[in-house]
């Protein structure tokens, strides 16, 4: 049996990171665990790096460096063709990337902020996502 597909919202690693014992963290170890596959773009990437990267955030660099490295390890990387891009309405268009790769690849995405994306059943809060296992 293939592992679920999903792709992690910014707003879930560095919950991950920063809580290590809530939803996040236990997705973020399903993931380095292999019990799901975590799928983005160069889009997303650049995100992931931008934000947990942020001295505000407090995040030491050296756990930084380890999410980033498994990703690029472990996660399925992929290519959004320009014309796969949605034309749904969005209240940050930051958030779109992560929602077109989800809808692309068949895959849910988790996120912490729910009320940024649309009400589809692919788009999963922490909680949700983990009362599917």
């Amino acid at each position: 049996m293939n592992p679920l597909r999903v792709v992690l919202d910014t707003n879930i690693l560095v919950s991950a990171l920063l809580t290590r014992e809530g939803n996040p963290a236990k997705i973020y170890r399903m993931f380095l665990t292999q019990a799901l596959t975590l799928v983005y773009c160069a889009e997303i990437l650049d995100e992931y790096e931008d934000v947990i990267y942020r001295p505000r955030l407090k995040i030491p660099i050296a756990d930084a460096n380890i999410v980033m490295d498994a990703i690029r390890y472990y996660g399925e990387e992929i290519f959004i063709p320009v014309s796969r891009s949605s034309i749904i309405p969005m209240p940050d268009e930051d958030d779109r990337i992560f929602y077109d790769t989800a809808k692309t690849v068949g895959a849910y995405l988790i996120t912490g902020n729910t009320k940024h994306y649309p009400s589809e059943p692919f788009i999963l809060t922490p909680t949700e996502f983990l009362e599917l296992k």
